[in-house]
């Protein structure tokens, strides 16, 4: 009979963050309720370059250690643990909604760049074919203007485009991580 083994599953790649307490991941000046509320800056920064370390699909595993529990939390890891992904899962949507919004600018400087393009393109054709310096100059000069013209779009679509959508999928990845609490004693 032949058996295989089962493929063990990928270890989490392990992100570790020592706190002396839990209000210091989250933002101060945010009023909203804990599940709800931003991250800290730093520890974003923090949790997000680390993440940024692993491949974009690699599971995760966030690892929180509090000096202490505060007063008034029962269960400190459920808390921090849906306020971690909820932040993360929202920031995934921003990302999102941020490269709609670059591939719209894209498409938009598209169309100008070509019109533009087009246009410089018919003036420089049209200007008689002579012997003379000047014209050849405007003629090549309409030409190089009309695809300067064409940058942006070419740089949103070769180059600004896949950093937005890699941290789309960081955020992603970090909003379904697993949690862990870990209280000094």
């Amino acid at each position: 009979m032949n058996s295989q083994a089962d493929p063990s599953p990928t270890p989490a790649h392990l992100i570790e963050v020592k706190v002396a307490e839990v209000h210091q991941l989250f933002n101060s000046m945010d009023p909203s309720p804990f599940h709800e509320r931003d991250l800290d800056h730093d520890a974003e920064q923090f949790i997000v370059s680390w993440a940024q370390e692993f491949p974009s699909h690699a599971p995760l595993k966030l690892v929180v250690h509090l000096g202490r529990v505060p007063e008034g939390v029962t269960d400190v890891r459920a808390l921090v643990d849906e306020s971690v992904k909820h932040y993360f899962d929202y920031r995934a949507e921003m990302t999102r909604r941020e490269f709609r919004q670059l591939m719209k600018e894209g498409r938009i400087a598209l169309i100008i760049g070509l019109i533009f393009l087009t246009m410089c393109e018919l003036v420089a054709q049209g200007l008689p074919a002579t012997q003379d310096t000047w014209h050849g100059m405007v003629r090549q000069g309409l030409t190089i203007i009309g695809w300067v013209a064409m940058w942006r779009p070419l740089e949103i679509y070769l180059y600004r485009w896949w950093p937005v959508r890699r941290l789309e999928r960081v955020y992603r990845n970090l909003s379904t991580m697993n949690v862990e609490v870990c209280v000094a004693r």
